[in-house]
């Protein structure tokens, strides 16, 4: 087989040499140990937790080095592209505070540029002529049935499944047999002639896992499609290359691809970079635990947290929590530090699966929102109000000073001990839509309606919104007792029997009347805040429940 007339039928024309883009691609001016990482997502527009998780190590890594991190798009997959699915990838990266120095749709040193595969695609073609031409890959013209019935009978025998040995059948094509293909205009792909043995073991050292033996590869892999644009593998090789990154951290479902990427790096002459193969994000499902699912778990996507309302600090500390040992430790020392002080290390990520636990998740949350002053507070949930809540919750924020009043009330703010009651802004935004809304519906009254009405009549009949809040209690008291309530609690209790109920009673009565709810912040503050037109309104509203 003459190997280089033949590369040249397939990419007739000049296509530069190696060397044009080792110099178009030169070598990064960066200190002495400095990494070079990436985040490498394909625009499918479903971006996950996992994304993050690698996002974070890779952004940390770079950083705290004085390397450099980017983002190149893999769009290789024209199938799985979604409009707009770049623009969200970044989108939701930077609410968590990721920040990229470079990459699609970021710009930075164009010298690396484009960040897109798709854009990229004479250089894959030049790599992939020049091994056709140096018989290191070759033309296969195997249908998708053809490969389909490989599979199913490769299965059947319980056989490893894929394109190798003696199932490869477009590997040894005469050339006479090759150019006739051609000459018929069949489709075709390109594959790499793997010269990998799978008895053969390797070691590796994984910057995540440490000292591991890996197969040789053994399987044809395809490096072209039939529409000239390169697979997966062939593409993040040369990309990895001449974009110079250092250090690939990546999930560890990648581990069974790490023979097939480092076949390709050798035999394209580059040298490998470092890999570190992260632990999956593990869920607790009864008595197994298994990987976050797509379809199981809303928590998985990162746009779960965004319009949820998490605030992005919170799911960032939980995140180093499981990505390195000794940043639980560390945080408790320095609760109130930049994140970007912690000494992240590689060797600290962990080796095996990682509980993912929403609930630890959300007590961190409760304690980061309750260390916001008042300005951040407000701030933050006008934020997440203007892109998630709904027209009433933006209505909210245009009474500015009762919006303020109800959140130091609810959340503390300004107090002596701040309170640790939201996870998330719209549970926030829910709590506090009493303050802006009438109730529509009333957590029922553990009392008839004749006697709510007639302890409300009696409350509105001396309710004087000048009264302090010891006066305002004291006319609660004096309602209760006229009415067959304990006016103390040391009475109810001494002899229940002989009281319709107490005081507490009472008060919740007005609380469900005024808010709706029975469980809120102190009642006399809610009803300063809503002012006595507003007050007199709702607990008229609140009679005749029946």
């Amino acid at each position: 087989m003459d190997h280089r007339a033949l590369a040249e039928r397939l990419f007739p024309g000049e296509y530069p040499p190696p060397e044009f883009y080792e110099q178009k691609y030169p070598p990064r001016d960066l200190p002495p140990h400095a990494e070079v990482t990436r985040l490498a997502p394909s625009p499918t527009g479903f971006i996950h937790l996992g994304n993050l998780f690698v996002a974070i190590a890779n952004e940390r890594i770079a950083h705290l080095s004085g390397g450099v991190l980017y983002l190149r798009i893999e769009d290789t997959d024209e199938k799985r592209k979604v409009d707009g699915a770049v623009e969200a990838v970044i989108k939701a990266l930077e609410y968590f505070d990721i920040s990229f120095d470079e990459g699609a749709e970021i710009g930075g040193d164009e010298t690396y540029a484009p960040w897109y595969q798709r854009q990229r695609a004479e250089i894959y073609r030049a790599f992939a002529k020049r091994l056709v031409a140096q018989g290191r890959a070759y033309p296969c013209f195997c249908t998708e049935e053809e490969l389909s019935a490989l599979r199913e009978r490769q299965t059947a025998n319980k056989e490893i499944t894929g394109y190798y040995g003696k199932y490869a059948k477009c590997r040894d094509l005469s050339e006479e047999e090759v150019y006739a293909k051609l000459d018929a205009g069949l489709p075709y792909v390109i594959r790499l002639r793997s010269e990998g043995d799978p008895e053969k073991k390797r070691k590796f050292r994984d910057a995540v896992k440490g000292e591991i033996a890996v197969p040789e590869n053994d399987q044809d892999i395809v490096i072209l499609k039939s529409d000239g644009i390169p697979t997966y593998h062939f593409a993040h090789a040369i990309d990895d290359h001449f974009m110079r990154t250092t250090l690939v951290i990546r999930g560890e479902e990648w581990l069974a691809s790490l023979p097939i990427h480092i076949e390709l790096f050798e035999t394209l002459g580059f040298p490998l970079p470092r890999y570190g193969h992260n632990c999956s994000l593990m869920k607790q499902d009864g008595e197994t635990r298994r990987k976050l699912s797509k379809r199981k778990d809303p928590e998985l996507s990162l746009e779960f947290y965004r319009k949820e309302g998490y605030y992005p600090r919170a799911v960032k500390v939980y995140m180093l929590t499981l990505l390195n040992s000794d940043f639980e430790e560390w945080y408790l020392k320095n609760p109130e530090r930049p994140l970007e002080e912690f000494s992240f290390k590689v060797g600290k990520m962990s080796k095996s699966g990682t509980l993912f636990d929403l609930d630890k998740l959300n007590d961190i949350s409760k304690s980061e929102l309750s260390k916001l002053t008042e300005e951040e507070t407000f701030a933050f949930l006008k934020e997440w109000t203007e892109e998630f809540g709904s027209d009433a919750q933006k209505g909210y924020f245009g009474e500015e000073e009762k919006m303020r009043k109800a959140l130091a009330l609810c959340m503390g703010i300004g107090g002596k001990k701040r309170r640790k009651d939201f996870v998330t802004a719209s549970q926030a935004m829910r709590f506090i839509e009493y303050f802006f809304e009438r109730p529509v519906r009333r957590e029922p009254y553990r009392a008839t309606a004749a006697c709510v009405n007639a302890l409300l009549t009696s409350f509105l009949q001396t309710y004087d919104p000048a009264d302090d809040a010891q006066v305002w209690f004291a006319k609660v008291k004096a309602v209760a007792a006229a009415h067959g309530y304990a006016a103390e609690m040391k009475d109810y209790k001494a002899d229940p029997a002989a009281y319709m109920g107490s005081v507490a009673d009472v008060a919740e009565m007005l609380r469900i009347a005024v808010t709706g709810r029975a469980n809120t912040p102190d009642l006399w503050t809610i009803m300063q805040i809503l002012g006595e037109e507003e007050v007199r309104i709702r607990i008229g509203e609140g009679m005749n429940h029946e």
